[in-house]
């Protein structure tokens, strides 16, 4: 609130309501003047003129009653200091707000100054003892000396809490936020949560950009991720040669070590695999000490982190390959399907894609299913390598007693993989896989083979294979049988929905079709 427009005159244009913020670069301390009589805030306002405390200015705030002050805290909850009148609308009006701002507010932070003109209405052992103040004056003691050695202690004080505070909740955040990299799976992942938690930890929003520096090629760096005004980088916008954050983040890269240029801080993060990688922020003002501090254990998890990301690269690397050789054994075996398991994984993608849009089996479809589903489902016919030539390449129809040898193949590319399973624990290509393998012949009604199971005891991954096995073998030529059109095939489908299929998979079906999501490949025969 400003002081009434005649009684401006004590004050020069500039120093008027309040000093401007940031004025030496940084963000000014907030001071609250609460009393109800203007030439207290007159004289209040002369007795700070000037003052500076680590190179940071004052912007002051006035409220002329106890609810006006209520309502700066709850608009300024950065309020360093408070020097509040004991009376004013009534006797204990500044008493009141102390314990407002201490408990419905929750502020703890703030230093509160009670100064009142009549001691005898709060005797001050009394006020001392029963409220959180840092503080207890009468206005005749508050003369221009006293108020600059109160204020400068105040807001030492304050800084000190504030910087135990923010060392508090930025080893929080910390804390969490090295669980949350954790969880990343890509590199790019990886750098988006970093911004996301060097911001947070120094309230700086997102604002900035994450590089990687192959350790093969220190010519060039890769931008990972960027965000407000750095985005454009990601188009492969360079910075100019001749930039002073360039020679920021290169000299960090050669140094290996962060870099504090402000504006232009750096930090390093090293890795110990084949990249080191730093990240520029822009803060409002120099980073403090605690900050510094702060951001050195951060990147210590950042590069751990980076390290989980890198081994959970090349464990999922190598249990693609080792999907990838299991189902190249089974095609080599039968070669007359051609790609039919490349298109298993495509469409089998596909229609989870549009499960997961229609939230269905939201229990099951977790993120590791969605992101393995496809590529297990390759291993459906794995069981095939034991099937016997003679009736694995038969050209005719087979007779009872060779359809039953033929139908092992269910059960015993189960059987290979589970034992491989054992071993793992948790969601894995090959377990699905185990559960593709064993189910995808079996039916929604509970009569096909190898275990006559039906409904949800099936396993939703073999229930979704069950479906694009068939699809695609009918829309492709065997030895057995020609290609049929999408619309028989579909027709096919539809009227099995129920009985043979899951009608949920089926619905979906009908969308990736109706869409045209189908891959092309899926609709043109190779034989052809």
């Amino acid at each position: 609130m400003a002081l009434d427009n005649d009684e401006d005159w004590m004050l020069e244009d500039d120093e008027q309501d309040s000093l401007p913020a940031g004025s030496f670069g940084r963000q000014s301390w907030k001071l609250l003047i609460v009393d109800d009589e203007p030439d207290v805030h007159r004289a209040t306002l002369l007795a700070l003129k000037n003052i500076v405390f680590k190179g940071r200015s004052l912007e002051i705030l006035h409220a002329y009653s106890g609810q006006e002050g209520f309502d700066a805290f709850s608009a300024h909850p950065d309020i360093a200091l408070a020097i509040l009148d004991v009376v004013m609308e009534t006797d204990d009006a500044g008493l009141r707000l102390v314990r407002r701002i201490r408990g419905e507010l929750g502020n703890q932070l703030v230093r509160i100054v009670l100064r009142t003109g009549q001691p005898g209405h709060a005797p001050e052992q009394q006020v001392v003892l029963e409220y959180d103040i840092n503080d207890y004056k009468t206005k005749t003691e508050l003369v221009a000396n006293k108020v600059f050695t109160t204020v400068i202690a105040s807001l030492r004080s304050f800084e000190s809490l504030h910087a135990l505070e923010k060392s508090s909740q930025g080893l929080a955040k910390i804390l969490e936020g090295a669980a949350n990299l954790y969880q990343l799976q890509s590199l790019k992942e990886f750098a988006s949560g970093v911004l996301k938690q060097v911001g947070a930890i120094l309230n700086l929003g997102e604002y900035g950009m994450l590089c990687a520096q192959s350790r093969n090629n220190q010519q060039n760096f890769e931008v990972l991720a960027a965000t407000g005004p750095f985005t454009p980088l990601l188009d492969g916008n360079g910075l100019p040669e001749d930039s002073r954050l360039l020679l920021a983040m290169n000299t960090a890269l050669k140094n290996k070590c962060s870099q504090s240029d402000y504006p232009y801080e750096v930090l390093y993060i090293a890795g110990r695999n084949s990249y080191d990688f730093v990240v520029h922020f822009s803060p409002p003002w120099p980073l403090e000490v605690v900050d510094r501090n702060l951001l050195d254990i951060f990147c210590e998890r950042i590069s751990a982190a980076m390290d989980n990301i890198y081994l959970y690269q090349q464990l999922r690397r190598s249990q693609e390959a080792t999907v990838m050789a299991l189902a190249d054994l089974g095609e080599f075996r039968d070669q007359t399907t051609g790609d039919h398991v490349q298109r298993v994984q495509r469409l089998t993608d596909a229609i989870v894609g549009r499960l997961k849009i229609k939230n269905a089996f939201p229990e099951q479809m977790d993120n590791a299913f969605i992101e393995m589903v496809g590529m297990a489902s390759i291993l459906h016919d794995v069981g095939k390598v034991g099937t016997p030539d003679h009736i694995l390449f038969k050209p005719g129809r087979l007779t009872e007693e060779e359809r039953a040898i033929m139908n092992q193949h269910s059960p015993m590319g189960a059987g290979i993989l589970a034992r491989t399973v054992a071993l793992v624990e948790g969601t894995t290509y090959l377990s699905l896989g185990a559960e593709i393998a064993g189910g995808h012949h079996e039916h929604f009604d509970g009569n096909g083979y190898p275990l006559g199971i039906k409904g949800d005891e099936i396993p939703l991954s073999a229930r979704i294979v069950a479906l694009v096995d068939v699809f695609d073998a009918l829309l492709h030529k065997r030895p057995y049988k020609e290609p049929w059109t999408l619309d028989e095939t579909m027709a096919y489908v539809r009227e099995r929905s129920g009985t043979q299929f899951d009608p949920q998979i089926v619905a979906a079906l009908d969308d990736v079709v109706a869409d045209g999501l189908l891959p092309l490949d899926l609709l043109q025969d190779p034989s052809e």
